[in-house]
């Protein structure tokens, strides 16, 4: 690919999210736009029900309550460069089975079980991140390279094989001498 070609691609893409991040609290609102007391609803292609909601407006407030903040969440994890950047997943996973609660259950209670889901996840990822970071701040923070002490040791060993070697070469050469 050119450079002209993949500068092209970068804007486009920086762009899109721009977009989605500028217009995220005109999609959060966009709720109080449908009619009250509406069962059902079109809009292009979709059709939008209560599903287990007092009506359309209701749920979509749901839906959009959880898509736009995981929607936010999951351009800055793409996006950030930290270290620490996957504990970005751990909110990503409770607002995604948020979201799925509320999509497929036809009820008005949300946002109950799916704590003993994140748990899980959370235990994954906490200490993948603690580990990360336990090697940054080694290897920055204090200094500790484990591959040059890798290597140092290794040179340590050689030098010790080395002294043990002279020694035993003294000792030969000590016994030939007295024995001359």
């Amino acid at each position: 690919m050119s450079k002209k070609t993949t500068l092209k691609q970068k804007f486009l893409i920086e762009g899109l999210i721009s977009i989605l991040i500028v217009i995220s609290p005109i999609l959060h609102y966009a709720w109080k736009y449908i009619p009250y007391g509406e069962q059902e609803i079109k809009f292009l292609w979709i059709v939008l029900d209560a599903n287990g909601f007092d009506d359309v407006g209701n749920a979509v407030y749901y839906y959009l309550l959880k898509f736009i903040p995981l929607m936010l969440l999951f351009i800055w994890f793409i996006t950030c460069k930290e270290w620490w950047y996957h504990a970005i997943i751990i909110p990503i996973t409770m607002y995604g089975f948020q979201l799925l609660s509320v999509l497929t259950l036809e009820s008005n209670v949300t946002d109950e079980n799916e704590i003993l889901y994140i748990v899980v996840v959370a235990m994954v990822i906490t200490p993948v991140v603690y580990f990360v970071r336990l090697k940054l701040v080694d290897k920055y923070v204090h200094g500790i390279d484990l591959k040059a002490m890798e290597t140092e040791l290794g040179l340590l060993k050689q030098k010790q094989d080395l002294e043990k070697q002279l020694e035993e070469l003294e000792r030969k050469k000590e016994a030939l001498a007295k024995k001359m």
